[in-house]
This record gives C-alpha cells, structure tokens and sequence, in this order.
C-alpha cells in the first residue's frame, strides 16, 4: 500500500503553485528537479555532465528550471534573485524597492552594474518569507515600472 503524505502550504506558497506528488507528475518535471539537485552538489563541473546524468535535454532543463522545484525548495527560508534590465533614469531603483516593500520582502542584496548605451543590469536578492502577497504579483508590479525592461528569476531555494 502506498504511503500517505500530508502537506502543508504557508501563506508564502502563492496561489498559482501546486504541489504534485512524482508518482503522477510528467517525468520532465522530476527530471528538472534531478538536475537542479545535481547540479547544487558541485559533483558535476559543467551543466552538461549534470543534464546528461538526469538524462535531460538542455532545452528542457532550461525551459523549466525556474518553474519546477521539490518541496524543500519552497519551504519556510523563502530567498530569491531577481535579475532585471533597466533604463538608466531617476527613480527607477527607488520606486522598485518600495513596491518590494509593499509587498512585505526583506532585500538582502542589490548589485547594479554601470549602464552602458543607457542600459543598466541589476540582480535583487529577497527574503520573502513574510511576503504578503504572491510573487506573480511582485513581479507584475515591478515590470510594470517605467523604465523597467525586464525582470525575471534568477534563482530561489
């Protein structure tokens, strides 16, 4: 007979992540999650030896690296990186950190590099465990920011 898990989802699981036991889960997905664990080991030097190991396509892999994640990823220490790509203008970086503010993370780093062609490349890393609210709309709030070109995850554990 098969073991019966109990979960349990605190108020930093956003609404848009479910959690789906591996038995019924596309193999994909439990083959991102190998990789990601393989390749925090440091057993492996490149990507590749790490993918070929979880026997993953590249392509796969980082189609679905920062959407997949094993519970443990998600549990109660909640940091994540931010990167983003923006235009160099006044206040842009001052209306980022009151939105992030405002939806309750603590910032533990922020590393902008010098712009070029106007153009500056910036990474925010968060601790969101009393984040109030889903991370989706973080970052909705933040891309929708004049001068703000792209946001995306970097990383989170």
């Amino acid at each position: 007979m098969r073991e019966r898990r109990t979960w349990r989802c605190t108020k930093t699981v956003d609404a848009s992540y479910i959690l789906v036991d591996t038995e019924v889960a596309p193999e994909v997905f439990v083959k991102v999650v190998e990789a990601k664990r393989l390749l925090a080991s440091g057993k492996y030097k490149t990507t590749n030896e790490a993918l070929a190991r979880a026997k993953i396509s590249r392509s796969a892999f980082y189609k679905y690296k920062n959407h997949v994640y094993a519970c443990g990823e998600l549990g109660q220490e909640r940091i994540i990186t931010l990167a983003f790509v923006l235009d160099d203008v006044a206040g842009v970086l001052s209306e980022m950190l009151g939105i992030m503010a405002a939806h309750g993370t603590n910032i533990l780093t922020i590393n902008q590099n010098i712009s070029v062609n106007n153009i500056a490349n910036m990474t925010i890393t968060l601790r969101m465990n009393d984040m109030d609210t889903g991370l989706a709309g973080l970052l909705d709030s933040l891309k929708a920011i004049r001068g703000v070109n792209r946001a995306e995850i970097l990383a989170m554990n």
